[in-house]
Parts: structure tokens; C-alpha cells; sequence
């Protein structure tokens, strides 16, 4: 089965599903009030810098002020060539409250960190990034071949060449989407970002900090730039207007992606097909459920994910060792699978089930790496702990599937459980006790939820029966349909 991209256009949001053998693997979600900032270059004032940490806060015109490490800094030789600094510099030394400092965003905003900034500056084609201040010319990493790298350094150095007297020529990093690509298909790409870095140039001279000087192309055009690969054969847009700018754009910018979309106009929603929806939803729950019966528990903190393996209902059909292997073999291609579709990223421990069996624990881990072949972010797995965990790491640029559409449970306050009515059932007799002692009351009203006043009348009618000789006074129920499991109110009466 081909891989293809569904695009969904709408007034409020963007989302673009990319399809690997008929199933979902990636999601990316532009919302019109929230929009992605990661490529954006802003005319920023820097508001307070931190000699402790080597760092900065920035001012670019969002809610929270944008954070710039030393290491990050690029000022700029007598030549305008950038000078790379390290840790141990001193960062006073280069800013002061109150300069302004063009900056570009290389993670978004999250949870309550402001984005992460870097004075690196670039500007992205399909299938170049443009560093206007430095004459590096560099090959993405994932690009293995030394031939491909050394002949994809060549063509860039000379159509380079033969721009030099039109344009100030920087550096260059060649992008993962290049590997293979002719001659031919990189000569409107060099152009493309010469233009897109005059524009930005133009724009900071006449801008007063903080204000944007450079903004990325929306979501739906991205998917030509960024997501286009050879193996894709076809790109769905259920939106006529974003089709046709996708054209126009492909026209100019890459003829060949030009066949490749396709207007979708049918009456089913577009991410119906192969079941989008049904697996965004499944991708906000902490439970996934594997074929043979095992799962998985996926955990997002703040600070790392866990991911626990179990066998759940499988038991094999030999032993027990036979049971596990499978279940963590089919556990390892899950996880890569999950962490793209809801772009888990920072530290990830790795539960698998113990197995007994060295070749067992390194199939499983082959797996895992074979899988994770595919994801266009950066991981790397540091090996096994002492404890028999799996450590890795994936880059973090933007806000998980999780943080993007949820929002901490106002009755549980993010902890993901609520107390059980028996736990609140205890809590009302504690505190009907505490008022009887402070104040001469006859009666007692209790508010709850249905579910703790069921519990109340019924499993713990005998201990209201003792509390109610206890205080000398009557208690009364009322149940509060509005009330979460965990709410209640205690009203004396006379």
C-alpha cells in the first residue's frame, strides 16, 4: 500500500495526517489563535540576562519571553561572519538589558517555557537550510553515503558559485529530503532562500523590538517543503483554495510534487479515511492495546515519559519466555510507531518485560532502532540501565500531540485519578465531625456527586448511623448533579 499525506483545512485549525502503509504515523496540528513559531526570525530586546546560567530571556512580542543560551549566540566578526561561542564565555560580555537582538525560534512554547531562541540564523527550502552568516557547507547526518554527501557538496558549491556576484552567498546544509536529487531539481531552491533572506534583511531594518521579521510558511504548504518524500504518492486536500495555492506553489518551487495532489472533495470527512480520528483518540489515552493481546502504559511528566510493557492477556503458546520475546517485539515496533503520532520528545524510559534470553534483548532492541529508522526527529537509545530499562532520547521542537489538544482535568488537577467515593465518603465524616465540634448544630446537610451519595446511603449507611449518634444530630443528602466525584459542601442547620 502507498504512503500519503491528507491535508484538512479549516477556518479555526490545519492538520496534516501522514499515512505509512494505510496506517496513521504522524499528526501535525496548526491552530489560527496558536500557530508554531519553530523558524520564525523576530527583531527581539533582550529583558534580562543570567550570569549564573549563561543565558537570557528575550522579549519577541508572545506572552512568555523567548530563552537564549550563550552557546547559542552568534555575534559577528569585522567580515559579518558569525563567531561560535561556548559555555564557559561570559555572557555579559555580548548582551545588555535593553539591546535588540534578531533571533530565531528552534523550539516552540511549551507548558509554561518560553520558545527557545538562537542568533544561528536560517531560512529553509525543500531542500536546503540557508545560514546567511557563515560559509559552511554541511550534509544532513542522516545522509550516510560518503559518494552522495561528497557529490551533494559539489553541486551546492556550484550553483553557489553562480550566484556570487548577484547575492551575498553563505553557507548551506544540505536536507535529508535531497539525498539522491539532481542538479536540476536544487536550482530554485538556492534562489528561493536568497529572496526569502533579502525580505527578512528589509523587514528587521524597518522593525522596532519585539516584532517578527520572518514568519514560516503555513502547515499546509509546509507539507511540499517538509514532508514531501519519494515514497509519498499522493497528497490530499480537502480544501479547493489551499489545493490550489499548493499548485501554484509546487509550479514555481517543485513541478514534480505538481501530479502528486489531489483535491479531495468528497462528502466524508478526510480524516475518516484510514480512520484519522479514531486514532488521534486513541493516541490522547494512556493505554495501547497490542495484537496479541499485551499493552502498553504511556506516562508524560514534565520531566520524561514512561513506557510500561505488559503481556496483559497473552500467554503464548510454549513458554513463558516465548510469551515475553513476542510481546516485547511487538512492543518495540508500537513505541516507535507512538512516539512519532504523538511526538513524544525529551528523556523516555523504556519498560519492556525482563527476559532471561541476551539474543532475546538484542532482537528487541534491533527492532526498536529498525523502526525508529523512519522518524524524521532525531533519537538515540544510551542502552539498558542497571535496572534493565531502556534509555533514549527524542528531540523536543514542539508541543506534544497530548499538550496541543488537552488540558489538565479541572477535577483532578492533572493527576489523571480522582479519590474513590469511599476515600470521600471518609473525608465528609471527618469534616462533619470537625464542624460538630466547632459549632452547636443539630442538623447537617451534605452536597455531593451521585456517585459518593449512593455510597453514603447504602455501603456506608451503617457508619452514618454511628456518626449521627456520635454528634447527637441528624445528617441529611443531597445530590448535586453538577458536583465531579471529588466536590462536596457540608451546610449547617439549626
Amino acid at each position: 500500500m502507498s504512503d500519503e499525506i491528507l491535508v484538512n483545512v479549516g477556518p479555526t485549525e490545519t492538520r496534516d495526517a501522514l499515512i505509512e502503509n494505510g496506517v496513521l504515523q504522524e499528526v501535525y496540528i496548526e491552530r489560527a489563535q496558536r500557530k508554531g513559531y519553530v523558524g520564525n526570525i523576530y527583531k527581539g530586546k533582550v529583558v534580562r540576562v543570567l550570569p549564573g546560567m549563561q543565558a537570557a530571556f528575550v522579549d519577541i512580542g508572545h506572552e512568555r519571553a523567548g530563552f537564549i543560551h550563550v552557546a547559542d549566540l552568534a555575534p559577528k566578526d569585522e567580515d559579518g561572519v558569525e563567531q561560535r561561542l561556548n559555555e564557559h564565555c561570559d555572557i555579559r560580555g555580548f548582551l545588555r538589558e535593553g539591546q535588540d537582538l534578531l533571533v530565531q525560534v528552534v523550539k516552540d512554547p511549551i507548558s509554561t517555557k518560553g520558545a527557545r531562541l538562537t542568533s544561528h540564523l536560517s531560512v529553509s527550502a525543500r531542500y536546503l537550510v540557508y545560514m546567511p552568516y557563515t560559509d559552511h557547507i554541511g550534509v544532513s547526518a542522516r545522509i550516510e553515503d560518503e559518494a552522495e554527501r561528497d557529490r551533494l557538496k559539489s553541486v551546492v558549491n556550484n550553483l553557489a558559485d553562480e550566484y556570487r556576484d548577484k547575492y551575498k552567498v553563505g553557507g548551506f546544509i544540505v536536507r535529508t529530503a535531497a539525498e539522491g536529487v539532481s542538479e536540476d531539481e536544487f536550482r530554485a531552491d538556492i534562489p528561493f532562500v536568497f529572496r526569502l533572506w533579502e525580505e527578512a534583511e528589509r523587514a528587521t531594518k524597518k522593525a522596532r523590538a519585539p516584532a517578527a521579521v520572518h514568519e514560516d510558511l503555513p502547515l499546509y504548504m509546509r507539507t511540499i517543503r517538509d514532508l514531501m518524500r519519494p515514497n509519498i504518492e499522493k497528497v490530499r486536500i480537502d480544501s479547493r483554495e489551499a489545493f490550489q495555492n499548493m499548485q501554484s506553489f509546487a509550479k514555481h518551487y517543485a513541478p514534480e510534487i505538481g501530479e502528486k495532489l489531489e483535491h479531495y472533495p468528497g462528502e466524508r470527512p478526510i480524516f475518516d479515511l484510514y480512520s484519522v480520528e479514531d486514532e488521534i483518540q486513541k493516541a490522547l489515552e494512556v493505554k495501547v492495546n497490542l495484537k496479541s493481546g499485551g499493552y502498553l502504559l504511556i506516562e508524560q511528566t514534565e520531566a520524561m515519559t514512561t513506557i510500561d510493557v505488559n503481556t496483559g492477556a497473552f500467554v503464548g503458546h510454549r513458554n513463558l519466555e516465548e510469551t515475553i520475546f513476542k510481546t516485547n517485539l511487538e512492543a518495540a515496533a508500537a513505541i516507535a510507531r507512538q512516539l512519532r503520532l504523538r511526538n513524544i520528545g525529551g528523556i523516555i524510559i523504556l519498560d519492556f518485560i525482563d527476559m532471561a534470553d541476551g539474543e532475546h534483548q538484542r532482537q528487541v532492541l534491533r527492532t526498536l532502532e529498525k523502526n525508529l529508522e523512519r522518524d524524521r526527529v532525531k533519537t538515540g537509545i544510551t542502552g539498558v540501565s542497571e535496572l534493565g530499562l531502556v534509555e533514549m532520547t527524542r528531540k523536543r521542537t514542539r508541543e506534544s500531540l497530548t499538550q496541543m489538544l488537552c488540558e489538565p482535568c479541572p477535577s483532578c488537577n492533572g493527576r489523571g485519578k480522582l479519590k474513590s467515593p469511599e476515600t470521600v465518603c471518609y473525608e465528609i465524616f471527618r469534616e462533619i465531625l470537625r464542624e460538630a465540634r466547632a459549632y452547636e448544630r443539630e442538623s447537617f446537610e451534605v452536597l455531593a456527586s451521585q456517585v459518593v451519595i449512593d455510597r453514603l446511603l447504602d455501603e456506608e449507611s451503617a457508619n452514618v448511623a454511628d456518626l449521627e449518634e456520635f454528634i447527637r444530630g441528624t445528617i441529611r443528602f443531597q445530590v448535586e448533579s453538577m458536583y465531579h466525584q471529588e466536590q462536596y459542601d457540608i451546610i449547617l442547620s439549626q
